[in-house]
This record gives structure tokens, C-alpha cells and sequence, in this order.
């Protein structure tokens, strides 16, 4: 079921009202999931059943990403402003400590909820925050890059080139390995989610000086990373595991930057055991 909720979230001049759109499936305990940067929700599709079965599933567009409207003037895409918006929706919705499940900078926000201790596990798909100063330059480059080329794509020729595999993954190769395995609804969704975002920039702005340098002591963490991933490399991997000691680091074979389409149910087995 897709919903939307707007709540104040608190800053130093006064609460500002966030609006988030999501879709909530399933039951059991609650399961949080953000996608990365210029995605949106549907990222999640291919593993929204099997979570489902066993976790009462949220799945958020993030402020100025899919059907999220921006965040209000006075608060800023940053990772505190995200914990102070999670924290916010959390008590709207509900939902006390939750798990979640993200994915990049999806991925980099999870760590932040668990660092604050909102939330009661994490599952980190090719988090953001973990690269070098040259690695964060080129995955930059390589997003503005593809939606500059999004952008300058009428829709009739993305709906063209969706419908065969090769187009497909034309559009799509840098985040999925197996990119043929994506639906042409899908491929044109999400190439208007990042053609639309008006949260990109200032989203990208804000990461330009972010690295994830600390702990997150006293809950489970799983960091887990594709093989193939060709936006942020596997051995950022390693460097989470080396911040994180008593994480879990996985290795997820054959799979790249978005695994949730790659290898639906090594995913979902993956985040349904870091979140028991």
C-alpha cells in the first residue's frame, strides 16, 4: 500500500514539515528501506515480496527523490538532517526501532540511523562513505554523467531503447550487472526518477565531503557489496569492515551497485539475517 505523511522536524529556527511518500507491505517486525541517490522506492521491487513474508515493509522515496517532494527551505541534504527527517517519520508512523536496509547512499544513511541508535539493525548494500577522495570523484562524475544523459534523452527514445535488453542495458549497466533483467516499465521509471530528482544536487553537494568514519556499536551491522559493482568498488568494502570490526561484511557474487535486481533472493536472505 503507498501512502504519503507529512511531520515537524525540528531545527534550530523552528520545526519545518517534511512530506514522504512510501509503500508498506507484509508483517512481522518493521523493515526500513532507502534507496540511493537519483533512484526511488521501486528499487526495492524485486525483493518487496520475499521481505515481506517475514517484515512489516517501508519502503521510502527520500526527500527529493521518486514521489518525495524536496525538503523545505531551512534544512539541508546533509546526514544529521536525515537522522533528525528518520527519526521524525519513525515516531509519525509509529515505528520504534525499526530495521533497515539501504542501499548507497541509502546504504550511508542506514549507518547514520544506527549510529544514532534509531534503529535496531542495519543492512548496508555498496554504502556510500567509504571511498577516497579520487573514488568519490570518479562515482560523482560517473552520476552527474548519467544524468546529463538522461536528461538530454526524450522519453520516446527511453521507452525505445527499454524495450529490448541490449537497450536496457545501455541505460542501465552501470548500476546493474544483469541489467537485461530489469522490466522496460521499470528501466523508464527510473530513468525519469533520475531525470526529475530535485533533490540530486544538493544531495550530491552535500556528500562532496563525507566519509562514514565511525562505529556503530551495539547492533547487528551487515555491510554486503557486489562483485561487479562498477560505481563504488568492492574494496571500499573492506574499509567498512576495517571501521566496523564487528560487522559483517558480505560478498554478493555476480552482482553490481543496485543487487536487489542482480540476485533477488541472495539479497533479501542476506538482509532478512542481518535484521533477525
Amino acid at each position: 500500500m503507498s501512502a504519503t505523511v507529512s511531520f515537524p522536524v525540528p531545527t534550530p529556527r523552528g520545526p519545518k514539515t517534511v512530506t514522504v511518500s512510501y509503500a508498506r507491505v507484509g508483517r512481522g517486525e518493521p523493515l526500513l528501506l532507502l534507496h540511493g541517490i537519483g533512484h526511488h522506492r521501486q528499487a526495492w521491487d524485486p525483493v518487496l515480496d520475499i521481505l515481506a513474508t517475514e517484515r512489516d515493509v517501508i519502503a521510502v522515496d527520500l526527500p527529493g527523490f521518486g514521489a518525495s517532494p524536496a525538503l523545505p527551505d531551512g534544512l539541508t541534504y546533509d546526514l544529521s538532517t536525515t537522522a533528525a527527517v528518520f527519526r521524525a517519520f519513525c515516531e509519525e508512523l509509529g515505528l520504534d526501532r525499526p530495521h533497515v536496509a539501504g542501499n548507497s547512499l541509502g546504504g550511508l544513511m542506514a549507518l547514520e540511523l544506527g549510529r544514532e541508535k534509531i534503529v535496531r539493525s542495519v543492512t548496508a548494500l555498496s554504502p556510500a562513505g567509504f571511498w577516497s577522495q579520487a573514488e568519490r570523484r570518479y562515482a560523482f562524475g560517473v552520476l552527474l554523467t548519467m544524468r546529463r544523459i538522461a536528461r538530454g534523452m526524450p522519453l520516446p527514445l527511453v521507452e525505445k531503447l527499454a524495450r529490448t535488453a541490449v537497450g536496457r542495458t545501455a541505460l542501465t549497466s552501470t548500476i546493474y550487472a544483469r541489467p537485461g533483467r530489469r522490466s522496460p516499465e521499470a528501466v523508464v521509471a527510473e530513468t525519469r526518477a533520475l531525470v526529475d530528482a530535485p533533490g540530486f544536487d544538493d544531495t550530491l553537494r552535500a556528500g562532496t565531503s563525507v566519509r562514514f568514519t565511525d562505529d556503530v556499536p551495539g547492533i547487528p551491522v551487515t555491510v554486503a557489496w557486489g562483485t561487479q559493482d562498477r560505481l563504488l568498488l568492492r574494496r571500499q568494502g573492506v574499509r567498512a569492515k576495517q571501521m566496523m570490526p564487528r560487522s559483517r561484511l558480505v560478498r554478493l557474487p555476480g552482482c553490481g551497485h543496485c543487487p536487489m535486481n542482480d540476485d533477488p533472493a541472495l539479497v533479501a536472505r542476506v538482509i532478512l539475517d542481518g535484521s533477525r
